[in-house]
């Protein structure tokens, strides 16, 4: 069993990943903003310096999941103080803490490293092809990435860089600056439009695929390795739409159709190899079955008929 804190652990990849780990048995701790009622739990915003050290003044852990960070491309920009400081400040923080208590270090980065990289997006890609990242929230994730790896330099610290493309499922409340999956399946739920962009293209990765392989470090951790956490299958954004609207039974009455949008990645397309290999990640869970439990979920959970 290993003691293990999960920053952001009340957040959609956090929760599940949490209640994993214990199930697992290990001596799971969160840390997060809001108040909760959770006995292992600390609330701690990570851009604050004097917040995190007094978790780890209070307890040592063995392993940290680094997932607290502000999310999206959009919030990115509309917030982009509020963004960089919880991710720049929030991941140097860990860092600095990390060389001081040796925890080893499991990082929540993005596919969003990746830019405007057009091929198969193999882990290697963001060093070697130099891609640029065409918003301010890939490069804050692109800039996390490259202080672990100083720190590793640095200080011999021990971390691995996961890189998530397009989570969703259950447990993802709605807002303008979710997945595209989650505002798809709310926006149809509620006959409100939206718009698809019908050029881009996409992996999709369910929650509880993504959650098993992310666990999985724990017990198969290499030191500064790098993996993308990804669906096999690869989709265009108007066949998603059309499998929320297909579920619904609703047509596309409500959607705008806009061909290519500005500063985002036409085509996101993950080489899962080294996932499969070190962390038996697997897709169990094709977006098809995914996309009704997520319209399922949203039904209860917004009690809605």
């Amino acid at each position: 069993m290993a003691s293990v804190l999960v920053t952001g652990g009340l957040g959609a990849i956090g929760a599940p990943l949490t209640e994993v780990l214990e199930r697992r048995g290990h001596d799971v701790w969160v840390a997060d903003r809001p108040w909760n009622e959770r006995d292992r739990y600390y609330r701690c915003d990570v851009s604050e310096y004097r917040q995190l050290e007094r978790v780890f003044a209070d307890r040592e852990f063995d392993y940290v999941y680094h997932l607290g960070a502000e999310f999206g491309r959009r919030n990115g920009e509309d917030f982009y103080e509020t963004m960089w400081q919880s991710n720049a400040v929030g991941t140097k923080n860990v860092c600095r803490l990390q060389a001081e208590h040796d925890f080893r270090l499991i990082f929540a980065s993005s596919s969003e490293v990746y830019g405007d990289y057009d091929g198969v997006m193999e882990e290697s890609v963001p060093l070697e092809e130099g891609p640029r990242q065409l918003n301010d929230y890939a490069i804050s994730k692109w800039v996390n990435e490259q202080q672990i790896m100083n720190a590793a330099d640095r200080h011999g610290t021990e971390s691995v860089r996961v890189r998530f493309f397009n989570t969703y499922g259950p447990g993802e409340r709605y807002s303008e600056y979710r997945s595209v999956v989650c505002k798809f399946c709310y926006r149809a739920l509620h006959d409100l439009p939206y718009h698809v962009y019908e050029d881009h293209h996409r992996s999709f990765t369910y929650i509880d695929d993504t959650v098993r392989t992310l666990a999985n470090v724990v017990d198969s951790f290499h030191p500064g390795e790098v993996y993308n956490i990804a669906g096999e299958e690869y989709y265009d954004i108007k066949a998603l739409s059309d499998m929320v609207l297909g579920y619904l039974g609703k047509d596309d009455a409500q959607v705008e159709y806009r061909g290519t949008e500005d500063h985002n990645t036409l085509n996101k397309k993950a080489s899962v190899e080294k996932a499969t290999r070190d962390l038996d990640h697997e897709q169990r869970v094709s977006l098809e079955e995914g996309i009704p439990r997520t319209i399922d979920w949203m039904r209860d959970y917004y009690d809605l008929e």
